[in-house]
């Protein structure tokens, strides 16, 4: 996220976050199906938003972000915690009262 959010309202297409999240892997890799297939699911949970050109071998999705840093944190901790009062209830409702805020 930290590189589209990088990339402002330009966006990217899949072979950028590809090639940016393999330079950050010391060596080790990661599959362009499997960036896509990420980048596709966070479109369907409106973590980001697409467009398509066209170019060499058909149409691109370039992907936005639809949230910000903070808007992203924020989804990400309430879908946690929604998972976790789903599966543990009592022990999520008992550890989150005990947080000092």
């Amino acid at each position: 996220m930290k590189f589209m959010w990088d990339g402002g309202n330009k966006g990217a297409k899949s072979l950028d976050v590809w090639t940016s999240v393999n330079q950050n892997l010391d060596g080790r890799t990661i599959s362009r199906a499997s960036i896509i297939n990420f980048l596709n699911r966070l479109v369907d949970e409106g973590v980001l938003d697409f467009h398509e050109e066209t170019g060499k071998g058909g149409y691109h999705r370039v992907y936005r972000p639809r949230l910000d840093e903070y808007e992203f944190k924020k989804y990400l901790a309430e879908t946690m915690i929604s998972s976790l009062l789903k599966d543990f209830p009592n022990e999520t409702k008992d550890t989150l009262g005990t947080f000092e805020y």
